[in-house]
């Protein structure tokens, strides 16, 4: 076990204030990531990630809904795979979305650049996973 702790900052990509909402509550009130940025639709987290300004501050996880305006979780995913490689830091890219759907969720498994598919409500231990992966990258954990 490693006994790094890493700050932790994860992006949300979605339009429902409702969800994003108590998507900080929870993880504020479970201790998850030390900071969280939000977008309301795809483009606007890509404007960010590209912005040289922002360079030292981008998400370590983003957290993309597939249906939203302006910029889907699809489009997103396309976009993200074209600026990837110049950003200056990795970021883990996870889609959620209510939609059970199993095109949907192949869609989004079968694209390397998509760590997982999340069904919302999102599940409460799985964010702790990845909170814990990411604050301590030498312990890899799994979940089920």
């Amino acid at each position: 076990m490693s006994s790094e702790t890493k700050f932790v900052t994860a992006g949300i990509v979605d339009d429902d204030k409702i969800f994003t909402y108590g998507f900080r509550k929870l993880t504020g009130i479970k201790g998850l990531f030390n900071e969280i940025l939000d977008f309301s639709n795809g483009q606007e987290a890509i404007n960010y990630l590209t912005d040289p300004i922002n360079s030292q501050h981008l998400p370590d996880v983003l957290f993309v809904d597939i249906n939203m305006p302006i910029m889907d979780g699809w489009e997103f995913n396309d976009a993200f795979g074209e600026i990837k490689s110049q950003l200056p830091k990795p970021i883990k890219l996870y889609n959620i979305s209510s939609s059970i759907d199993l095109e949907d969720i192949n869609r989004a498994k079968k694209n390397p650049l998509v760590a997982d598919y999340l069904l919302k409500p999102l599940d409460e231990s799985y964010l702790t996973e990845i909170f814990h992966n990411l604050q301590h990258p030498g312990d890899q954990l799994k979940y089920n």
